[in-house]
């Protein structure tokens, strides 16, 4: 009996012994889903040339280079989607190395091609970000580091402050300690031809743009300072050698609280900063005339006041100008010079979860050539969050 006891106590603690050393199971991962749906309709006035056709990406959302310049008459168009409806899908999960993790892929309609205004209005789902976060790490597609999110203001169009603000959303590697952080993101460089002429878009890059930031607080004022470097490639003779340049550029960012009501405002400079400024209304470099690359200055502010009427009611005041330092030799005169654009509206949620949303805003494009163009939107919102 003894011996039988013995040997079962072995066998239990040999037992015992193997689940102790077999590795932890990490724990099941928690799902979220959330999202909003939201129909823009708006009128726009194109008061220097014709509207873009309704495939184009100008009458989806405004962007400051496709503001027609130059022409004859007044062209006046209406629109409606819901192609800015977006949906999030979370997860975090405890690991079993005892970290946790947390991951985010986000999808909305805007700018894919497909589709039309015929019969069904189908538009296929885009990628926004795709991205997770593991310890100090963020590794997938996600808001550039060089970027300020919170002094974006509250918009009835999809950006707003969009002629002189940082934006962009690429694949990229951050490391985050407090409120320091560093990236290397995907290289991508736009190009002018000599003279002037369609956008060139080269991959050529070989070196990722890498970036810095710093973000802090004093008082009732939040602020981020940013600083990227990056290089510009592109074969520009064929001969399998590519032409570098290097660009650089700073933006600080600032919002200062004034009780319910805010004042956000943003200043970015540079050369070479191309696709990052003003949804690439300025290349980042121009082929001279020996094929060499030479990059642009360019340059942008935005302004926003935030007034809360009441606790469901406010309104946003929002300018915003972005400008290049062109050399005409190089780009030519038909090349722009600056956008700007100034916009009012008025928020209204009779629910935490639910926005009605007016706004009036004035647009305008000039070359180096003095010609001008200039585009005034009516446009309306409704928006259910979830």
């Amino acid at each position: 009996m003894l011996q039988q006891q013995l040997t079962k106590s072995l066998i239990a603690s040999a037992v015992l012994g193997v689940f102790a050393m077999a590795p932890a199971h990490a724990a099941d991962p928690e799902w979220d889903f959330s999202g909003y749906i939201k129909l823009d309709a708006f009128m726009s006035d194109y008061q220097d040339g014709n509207a873009p056709a309704s495939g184009n990406l100008g009458r989806q959302f405004y962007i400051p280079s496709l503001t027609p310049v130059g022409g004859n008459g007044d062209d006046a168009v209406t629109d409606f989607h819901a192609r800015q409806s977006r949906f999030f899908f979370d997860v975090s999960q405890e690991l079993d190395n005892g970290e946790s993790i947390k991951a985010r892929i986000e999808l909305d309609f805007l700018t894919v091609p497909v589709g039309d205004e015929r019969i069904t209005n189908s538009y296929a789902p885009r990628l926004r970000q795709a991205y997770f976060t593991y310890k100090n790490w963020l590794v997938g597609q996600a808001w550039s580091n060089f970027q300020n999110l919170s002094i974006l203001p509250e918009s009835v169009d999809f950006i707003g402050a969009t002629d002189g603000i940082i934006f962009a959303r690429q694949p990229q590697v951050r490391y985050t300690q407090g409120g320091f952080s560093v990236s290397a993101e995907t290289p991508e460089t736009t190009v002018t031809p000599f003279g002037g002429g369609a956008r060139i878009t080269s991959s050529d890059g070989v070196v990722p743009d890498l970036t810095a930031k710093y973000v802090g607080k004093t008082g009732n004022v939040s602020y981020s300072i940013a600083g990227i470097v990056r290089q510009l490639a592109y074969d520009t003779n064929g001969d399998g050698s590519d032409e570098t340049a290097s660009g650089y550029g700073i933006s600080v960012g600032a919002k200062w609280q004034l009780g319910k009501n805010d004042l956000r405002a943003s200043f970015q400079t540079g050369t070479g900063l191309g696709r990052y400024l003003g949804l690439n209304t300025h290349n980042g470099a121009v082929i001279d005339a020996n094929g060499d690359l030479e990059t642009i200055d360019s340059s942008g502010v935005t302004f926003a006041y935030r007034h809360v009427w009441n606790e469901k009611a406010r309104s946003n005041f929002v300018y915003s100008r972005g400008w290049a330092d062109n050399d005409v030799n190089l780009l030519g005169n038909a090349v722009t010079e600056y956008t700007q654009r100034l916009g009012v509206n008025y928020m209204y949620s009779p629910a935490a979860n639910l926005t009605f949303g007016a706004e009036l805003s004035q647009a305008t494009r000039e070359t180096e050539a003095g010609v001008q163009g200039d585009m005034t939107r009516l446009h309306f919102m409704a928006m259910y969050s979830f």
